[in-house]
């Protein structure tokens, strides 16, 4: 793509922040690992230009900067104590044995629903969980130790993954309060992986961990410029993180390029002994995700364009126009449009699993941290937020809790036939239907809009999203940063068929290669004219 394509492209409508006289937030220092992958943060460690320590303790310094101060971006709820000590024991195996991998010496950070066995607490943003302390490691923990991964600390979120209130505030919670998008500090950064979408686009850490639900990774991901894969379901094993819905609950990885992403999942997937689906996952998963890309990796590929989820914002649609032409320069084959069978169909069947789910599963998660738990089941956390009412609903009550407890156990028939159903909807006859009719190697949309006011009275978020057709199927979803909107990130979606994340990697990457679209943050008061 020539530079006046490129060019034309990134600022197809009102595009590019610099030209609008934003208002500017107060300064911002550069830093020296701004955007430094993990490829060249690894080749660093290996010249003895950084020790381990050292990017700890640099990264330790910027989030005490312009997380803490400055901007305030109140992305990271909890830093590790133990996060230096850690690095001097892998810089010392480092000399020793040399490193274990690609993840050696990496300052990560995981999101505040992961359980760690260490000094940090585990409480999906709740101060109903504060000083709750895990048995052990959730397994995307223990793979991350394996790997060589220092855990640097935990991301904040919105509280319960989103799932308290249907008007909730994205990005909020008790614990760790409002979470602040770095391209426009007034505007939202989406949930619920929140935290980590911002700590990853500020370079607060090398990469971070997400968990999605519906949109939880893809989303915060779109606002915040960042890559995001919500993985298929049993990919990544689930023990250990505070859930949702067993039927649609994903660990995944967060990162500033696709490359970086593919890395970290190779370190996440595994055998979970604790997570009988992830047996499902057995001979699917690769070794080393990073061969799944290339360049030229759109040359040839059959693209399906989900009609049903443009539209909805005319600034958007532009953007999209010249995306489309792109990819079709770069050899892909669009096939436009695709419907999705029983895309609207499957939402009221997701309401009712979800709700049925989280009490079941939250109060199988509080039995298992044992008799000294703060709180032992949904009706104590409800018990717990109506108590302390003036710390934990400022904002927005408790109604989705409230209804979730209201319900019955999994052996009824209204929820067991509500799960077969949309199963079957969302994958036999939705995406699976699509994609072999078409002969499709993936589907695309936008992944949403660009971020949202944050409106701490009205709640709410942005317009625009495509994530509930891969979340109902529980299959695989990749979001790749693909323009801006007055300055604010827009990604383009890639999602597919199960076990199909080294086709969307590869597209992804090769889109990423074609635009060179992300933008680091630049932390501006607004975006607003």
């Amino acid at each position: 793509m020539s530079s006046p394509d490129r060019r034309r492209f990134l600022q197809a409508g009102l595009l590019g922040g610099a030209a609008l006289g934003l208002d500017a937030a107060p300064a911002v220092e550069a830093f020296e690992l701004d955007e430094v992958s993990l490829a060249d943060l690894q080749a660093g460690l290996a010249a003895g230009k950084w020790t381990s320590v050292a990017l700890v303790e640099k990264y330790l310094a910027r989030i005490a900067a312009i997380d803490h101060a400055g901007p305030a971006l109140r992305s990271v709820i909890e830093v590790n104590p133990d996060a230096v000590a850690l690095a001097a024991a892998l810089d010392r195996e480092r000399k020793e044995k040399g490193p274990r991998g690609p993840l050696h010496g990496i300052p990560i950070l995981v999101k505040d629903n992961i359980d760690s066995a260490d000094k940090m607490a585990t409480t999906a943003g709740s101060l109903a969980l504060v000083g709750s302390k895990p048995k052990q490691d959730a397994f995307v923990v223990e793979q991350l130790r394996k790997a060589g991964a220092v855990l640097l600390g935990k991301t904040n979120l919105s509280e319960w993954a989103n799932f308290r209130s249907g008007s909730s505030t994205s990005g909020w919670s008790g614990r760790g309060g409002l979470t602040r998008n770095p391209y426009a500090l007034d505007r939202n950064a989406s949930g619920s992986s929140t935290g980590s979408a911002v700590a990853v686009a500020a370079s607060l850490c090398a990469a971070a961990v997400g968990t999605e639900t519906d949109g939880s990774i893809v989303s915060p991901s779109n606002v915040c410029g960042v890559v995001g894969l919500k993985p298929t379901v049993g990919l990544v094993g689930r023990s250990g993180i505070i859930p949702i819905a067993h039927t649609q609950d994903t660990a995944g990885p967060m990162a500033r390029t696709v490359r970086d992403v593919a890395i970290l999942l190779g370190a996440m997937t595994g055998l979970d002994p604790r997570d009988a689906e992830t047996k499902l996952a057995d001979g699917k998963a690769a070794a080393d995700y990073t061969t799944f890309l290339d360049a030229k990796g759109l040359k040839g590929a059959r693209l399906g364009v989900a009609r049903r989820f443009f539209g909805f914002n005319e600034h958007v649609e532009r953007l999209m126009d010249d995306l489309l032409a792109l990819l079709k320069k770069e050899g892909a084959e669009l096939i436009d449009p695709v419907v999705i069978p029983n895309a609207d169909a499957v939402a009221p069947l997701e309401r009712l699993v979800l709700q049925y789910e989280f009490k079941a599963d939250l109060n199988a998660y509080l039995a298992a941290l044992g008799p000294d738990a703060p709180v032992k089941t949904l009706a104590d956390v409800i018990a717990f937020n109506k108590q302390h009412r003036d710390r934990e609903m400022p904002y927005f009550g408790q109604d989705n809790l409230e209804r979730c407890q209201a319900l019955g156990p999994l052996t009824e028939k209204e929820y067991t036939d509500a799960v077969e159903k949309m199963r079957k909807l969302a994958r036999a006859d939705g995406i699976d239907a699509a994609m072999d009719r078409h002969k499709l190697d993936a589907l695309i949309a936008p992944t949403g809009g660009p971020a949202s006011v944050t409106d701490l009275v009205l709640g709410g978020g942005g317009r625009g999203s495509c994530s509930r057709p891969a979340a109902t199927a529980g299959y695989p979803h990749l979001t790749v940063p693909a323009g801006a909107v007055f300055g604010l990130p827009v990604g383009l979606s890639f999602f597919g068929r199960a076990w199909s994340e080294g086709t969307l990697l590869k597209v992804g990457y090769a889109f990423e290669y074609a635009t060179k679209a992300r933008k680091p943050p630049r932390y501006l008061a607004t975006a607003a004219l």
